[in-house]
């Protein structure tokens, strides 16, 4: 549930529950400050009133301060610091005069005050006339003196408070300033995930077509050669492969056992192709059988070795899947010993072999590797490596 205003508040005025927050807390402990300063030295707390009201005066200046940052929270934050400067100074400079009209605060007030013609006056019976009424007090000085009372007095407080709510606005900025960066990196974080999930989603749907095409020459072949049994076994293979690799999503991970399971039902439909040439050889431990792989990132590894493999040679060739841990790492092994493609370390390998190094920098980084090459004694292999993650 949004507990943050109407949007047109949230447009108008950024950042408002902290503003209020903010300058309600400030004053509340200005006015608590003032309590027990009254109670610790003053005779009781008979002005508590007025300085209530001189901290509900104190809120509204701080809002209009605040007024003027929200007009410029859209600008860098420099041109928020000199906003903030400027606004400061009529905010001090009108809270000083009220404090000196209603007698709230006398800041900075010497022991004594130097009249015009030099005659020293104790600032306590100042203070203290003061006190008894804002106007008799003040008009029992000379009227020069009052004056020079009042100018420095407004000078005072002036500087007193301006840094108290230059104060205020250097928190505000910097509290809305790390909640917009927070935002921004929660922003950029989404905007990263979303594009990752899309790439794997776009690299993922690379392979169905690919290995549709392929099957589906294999299937001619078989209806031009009228082997409708192998035809038909094709088709149902064919069918159950996609039934259940369609039902995946891209960018959740699968257990390895089922990624193999879904190898094997891709090497059933091959060797409908290939019957007398295809062998193959699965080593999974027990142990990994549940870590998590991206879901099909082994089907263009065997596509390919059957591809440059197997349909071009007529001699048999074995297709191993391997699986082991090393280092807290998975390596993940395809090869094939076909003499079809030996020594020829520039063979193409199609969209497969650059797919699946693409995934896996997507969705491991630099933590995963992509490694491949022609073996000595023929046939070619791919190793993946990447973390062990738990399954849980």
């Amino acid at each position: 549930m949004d507990t943050s205003g109407p949007s047109w508040l949230r447009r108008r005025l950024p950042d408002f529950p902290i503003a209020a927050a903010s300058i309600l807390g400030f004053w509340l402990f200005y006015l608590a400050t003032i309590v027990i300063r009254m109670l610790l030295i003053e005779e009781g707390l008979r002005w508590i009133g007025v300085r209530a009201l001189g901290c509900v005066v104190g809120i509204f200046l701080t809002f209009l301060v605040y007024l003027v940052l929200s007009r410029a929270a859209r600008e860098s934050i420099r041109i928020q610091i000199i906003a903030a400067a400027i606004a400061c100074l009529p905010a001090a400079a009108i809270f000083s005069t009220f404090n000196l009209a209603f007698t709230l605060h006398q800041p900075l007030v010497s022991r004594t005050v130097t009249g015009p013609e030099g005659q020293k006056v104790p600032a306590s019976a100042v203070e203290k006339a003061m006190r008894m009424s804002p106007v008799r007090g003040m008009s029992k000085l000379p009227a020069d003196m009052q004056r020079q009372l009042t100018i420095r007095l407004i000078a005072d407080g002036l500087v007193t408070w301006y840094f108290f709510f230059a104060a205020w606005a250097s928190f505000y900025l910097a509290i809305s300033s790390a909640g917009r960066l927070r935002a921004a990196e929660r922003r950029a974080s989404a905007a990263e995930r979303d594009a990752q999930e899309a790439q794997l989603r776009a690299l993922r749907y690379q392979v169905n077509p690919h290995f549709l095409f392929n099957t589906l020459n294999s299937l001619s072949s078989l209806v031009m050669a009228r082997r409708e049994e192998e035809a038909e076994e094709m088709i149902v293979n064919l069918s159950t492969f996609f039934r259940s690799s369609l039902t995946l999503d891209p960018s959740d991970d699968v257990p390895l056992s089922q990624e193999i399971e879904f190898q094997k039902l891709y090497l059933d439909i091959e060797k409908v192709r290939f019957p007398n040439r295809l062998l193959t050889e699965i080593d999974v431990p027990a142990d990994l059988a549940s870590a998590p792989v991206p879901p099909l990132i082994l089907q263009p590894l065997v596509e390919n070795a059957i591809k440059h493999g197997v349909a071009r040679t007529a001699d048999k060739v074995r297709l191993s899947i391997r699986a082991r841990e090393e280092d807290a790492r998975l390596i993940l092994t395809v090869e094939n010993d076909g003499q079809a493609n030996s020594g020829q370390s520039g063979v193409s390998t199609g969209v497969g072999l650059v797919n699946v190094c693409e995934r896996l920098s997507a969705r491991f980084g630099g933590e995963a590797d992509c490694e491949h090459g022609p073996l000595p004694g023929g046939g070619y292999r791919v190793i993946l490596s990447m973390p062990l993650e738990s399954d849980g």
